[in-house]
């Protein structure tokens, strides 16, 4: 994978606190197959305590942390530290997520600490305006969701096709360089393949992979229809 950017398409695997440990290595190597046979760029955010197993067991996929902090080495005790995220193995990390939100100052100085570091950066917002805004910061990657839709089971592509329209355009009149996401509410593959039509450099899923009854399967299934859209409108 080249380090020096990420190439679109792009899918976010948010494990959140639905899997950890060995299952956790285990999807990732699933993953990290589907990435070199697809050539899709897949971000995939385990619990912090599993970034070094599931970096060891991979090479293909984008391991980032499902949160960092913008702390300098030494004091700041439960604090998430770029230097110890990057030694673990990741290649980056998420930030500002409706379920881990951070001022917009606390995000600046995060993007800052992870560039120094070497760490990407997916940086979520709730709107068009806040994601314009945020990608003035000069992260890696906006996703932009409806807070109300997340693990709904109800698609942004579906219901909320101007929302992704118009955060599309704000981030990159501010940046063309931003890669542009969006992905609450996807569930199956009809939802990425209309997610990635609307003019997205990618998608993702959490609940829709990993609540499913087989999760494998499930990320397969959306990851080649990211791959198939991808290919039709490229």
């Amino acid at each position: 994978m080249d380090r020096a950017r990420i190439r679109p398409p792009v899918f976010e695997i948010g494990l959140k606190g639905y899997c950890w440990g060995a299952e956790a290595v285990r999807l990732a190597v699933e993953a990290d197959r589907l990435a070199e046979r697809l050539g899709v760029s897949i971000v995939y955010n385990p619990q912090a305590v599993d970034i070094r197993p599931v970096a060891a067991a991979t090479s293909r996929i984008l391991v980032f942390a499902q949160h960092m902090d913008p702390v300098e080495p030494g004091r700041g005790v439960g604090a998430v530290l770029a230097e110890a995220l990057r030694d673990a193995g990741a290649a980056g990390t998420l930030l500002n997520h409706s379920e881990k939100p951070m001022s917009v100052g606390a995000v600046a100085r995060a993007i800052a600490r992870a560039q120094a570091v070497g760490l990407f950066t997916l940086v979520f917002a709730d709107s068009p305006a806040e994601a314009a805004a945020l990608a003035h910061l000069g992260p890696d990657i906006v996703l932009a969701e409806p807070p109300e839709l997340i693990a709904t089971g109800v698609s942004a592509g579906n219901v909320m096709a101007d929302f992704v329209a118009r955060t599309v355009a704000a981030v990159k009149a501010v940046d063309p360089a931003v890669l542009v996401m969006s992905g609450a509410g996807v569930n199956g593959p009809d939802d990425v393949d209309r997610m990635i039509r609307l003019g997205l450099d990618g998608t993702g899923s959490s609940s829709g992979i990993l609540r499913a009854a087989d999760p494998v399967g499930a990320m397969r299934a959306m990851l080649e229809a990211e791959a198939r859209a991808w290919a039709d409108t490229r």
